[in-house]
């Protein structure tokens, strides 16, 4: 019997959800009838495009080279950060969608992270169009989705998503679009992979705070685009033969300030800053990640300048009120977490600061609801803190009623691969045998 395995992604979904979303009828379902990785590990720094790189992959961001939901720009670091890591082939080790078609199966995404242009692996492909891809061609948005891969076979339901729900990238309307897409591909195609993911979860808890009622309401939205999902496997007649998985990325913390260690670094000398305020010449810069920072220095062979840097901040964490506690070397990093890049040190936070990149004064400031690192809720921190991600398994290749206390995020690969009997030689995980039912 062929196989077919539905991946839905609940951006910032956490363990502790799951006592509220067990009163739904759809993630009842699912709690119910499969299997539980109750608190799972995410990738430093816990973000969505560096965890879902790890998520398709298995691999940490070492690996996959996702070491940040944006890509740092040395030539403009200020301005000049702003393009995200969001194609497929900005990867830097094979995904569960190579791996499949290299197998013979066929693949599918709707708003993945991390898969525009990736149309040569994913047969039917609904890129993860974000608001930047739409400047200048907002009555266009057709033409956005071509330029980002998605193939004629799937343009006509694009068509349709975006008169019902629009293009922007805002909650719950593109998570309605989404899975709009995603049930229409199960019910035209009945690809034997399909992942997708919804996000208003996450959203919800950057503008309101990890719990509430604003974080139930977004469980109850999702709990009705898992019963879209379900609907389209029972109307494409493929009931018997398809698993269900709900996993997610990362969790999130509430923080009360933000600090801008670029500011610190300006006072020190190590930017420079003209008449305007904007960056002249830098030596070291502070690039956020939410709730850490990584921080870039101009020449990464200057040894000087390397632990004159390291100092300073050293002595910062060490006076306790800058916001960071901790200070990695990149190699320090990279052992403990499996995150190398670029940088040369990381700054985690205390657990209740956010970190932005102003370059002037005032250093602390409120909350900046435009940037969702600086919102109520933020994440990007170090794995082991706060509320954990959690994973669902659900349909004949998983076991009724297994529970495992705690997972990693680079075993959810290897596991999605065994279900699907198709091999991940690149993964550093495994697959979690005890839920599974092979």
């Amino acid at each position: 019997m062929e196989k077919h395995l539905i991946v839905i992604s609940v951006d910032a979904l956490v363990y502790e959800d799951l006592e509220y979303a067990k009163g739904l009828v759809h993630f009842s379902r699912m709690l119910e009838q499969g299997s539980l990785i109750k608190r799972v590990r995410s990738t430093y720094p816990s973000l969505t495009h560096t965890a879902h790189a790890t998520i398709m992959s298995g691999a940490s961001p070492a690996r996959t080279r996702v070491v940040n939901n944006t890509v740092f720009n040395p030539k403009d670091p200020h301005k000049g950060s702003s393009v995200w890591y969001n194609d497929l082939a900005q990867l830097g080790c094979e995904t569960v969608f190579q791996a499949a078609k290299r197998e013979g199966l066929s693949t599918a995404s709707s708003s993945w992270p991390m898969t525009s242009g990736g149309g040569e692996y994913i047969d039917y492909l609904i890129p993860n169009a974000l608001n930047e891809d739409f400047v200048g061609r907002e009555d266009r948005p057709l033409e956005v989705f071509r330029a980002l891969g998605a193939g004629e076979n799937v343009m006509d339901i694009i068509k349709e998503g975006v008169r019902l729900f629009g293009w922007k990238n805002q909650h719950p309307e593109v998570d309605d679009f989404q899975t709009y897409c995603a049930a229409e591909i199960i019910k035209r195609y009945k690809p034997n992979l399909l992942l997708t993911h919804p996000s208003y979860v996450d959203s919800a808890r950057h503008a309101g705070g990890v719990f509430g009622s604003h974080v139930e309401k977004a469980l109850r939205e999702t709990d009705r685009w898992l019963g879209i999902l379900f609907d389209a496997v029972d109307e494409a007649g493929i009931s018997d033969s398809t698993d269900f998985v709900i996993l997610s990325d990362h969790g999130q913390v509430n923080i009360t300030r933000v600090i801008s260690p670029n500011v610190y670094l300006a006072d020190a000398g190590y930017i420079t800053l003209d008449e305007d305020g904007l960056i002249s010449s830098w030596r070291a810069y502070a690039k956020s990640t939410g709730a850490s920072a990584q921080v870039y220095l101009a020449d990464r062979e200057d040894h000087a300048l390397h632990d004159g840097v390291y100092r300073l901040l050293c002595n910062m964490a060490q006076e306790g009120i800058y916001g960071f506690e901790r200070v990695y070397t990149a190699e320090e990093a990279r052992e403990k977490y499996g995150l190398y890049g670029d940088f040369s040190f990381v700054l985690e936070g205390d657990g209740y600061t956010g970190f932005g990149m102003h370059l002037v004064r005032p250093v602390v400031r409120g909350y900046d609801f435009s940037d969702y690192r600086l919102s109520k809720g933020t994440h990007g921190h170090d794995p082991d803190r706060g509320p954990q991600p959690t994973f669902i398994g659900m349909g004949p290749s998983f076991k009724k009623g297994v529970e495992v206390e705690r997972g990693d995020l680079k075993d959810h690969a290897p596991t999605l691969s065994r279900v699907l009997r198709f091999s991940l030689p690149e993964a550093e995980g495994h697959a979690v045998e005890e839920i599974l039912n092979l």
